[in-house]
């Protein structure tokens, strides 16, 4: 495994756009993943969609990770999710950057930096690096990996940093197709239609002349369906799977 990863960042690129159908399904992404990070030295990995505003859960974000369960659960449980100076940059920046449990969580202003620290240290993930990433509908998320090893120099980062966007779209893209069957009602379509031309649901109610609650009532219905976290990504996955214009 080391051997196959064992290029310059220029080659990570070229081998990732020329042959993604290497990546066939999300265990073999998460193989993949766990390989890297064996490689660079890091004991997990993390691919996200970057948490909106209104998240009020880490899970619901998580597309594929090596974090043990329980860590999942306790930093939901301990509500770690609000004031998050990761989470807080990666909304912020498309920079990639390392980071330190304890240096990090400092910076938090919600009194638990002792206990985010303590729970990153505790499974081994005191130290680590993010890399932003995107696809071509908008969508932003992160690739992440952690561990106890140094800082990744300057030639690590870009290698890492060469992938981040290839895996993420891959993942986005797999899930996408997952979903092409997904039954939406007509009202369901109207609605992620409007709200996809910036319509809020008050706009939404006049225009289809519904309550705003019914409204409302159909756009978390096709949310679920679409097993999206807000109905900005409902309608982004809506749109690539061939369900809105």
């Amino acid at each position: 495994m080391a051997d196959r990863f064992h290029t310059t960042s220029a080659q990570l690129r070229h081998r990732w756009d020329v042959s993604p159908s290497t990546l066939g399904s999300e265990e073999d992404v998460a193989e993949t993943l766990d390989g890297l990070a064996k490689h660079y030295g890091f004991r997990s990995y993390l691919l996200i969609n970057v948490p909106s505003e209104t998240s009020t859960d880490f899970s619901s974000n998580v597309l594929l990770t090596s974090w043990p369960d329980d860590m999942l659960k306790t930093y939901d449980h301990a509500g770690l999710i609000f004031g998050s100076p990761v989470i807080e940059r990666l909304r912020q920046s498309t920079n990639p950057f390392t980071y330190d449990s304890d240096r990090t969580n400092r910076r938090r202003i919600d009194g638990k930096a002792a206990i985010a620290t303590g729970l990153f240290d505790r499974h081994g993930l005191s130290r680590g690096a993010y890399f932003p990433a995107h696809n071509s509908a908008g969508l932003r998320g992160a690739l992440a990996f952690g561990g106890t090893r140094e800082t990744l120099n300057p030639r690590e980062m870009a290698e890492l940093n060469a992938v981040a966007n290839l895996i993420f779209t891959e993942v986005v893209d797999l899930r996408a197709g997952r979903r092409q069957n997904v039954s939406l009602s007509r009202r369901e379509i109207e609605c992620l239609s409007w709200a996809s031309a910036g319509k809020t649901s008050v706009e939404m109610s006049e225009i289809l002349g519904l309550s705003e609650y019914t409204v409302n009532h159909y756009l978390n219905r096709a949310t679920r369906k679409l097993d999206a976290v807000n109905r900005v990504q409902a309608v982004a996955k809506a749109i690539r799977a061939g369900l809105l214009n």
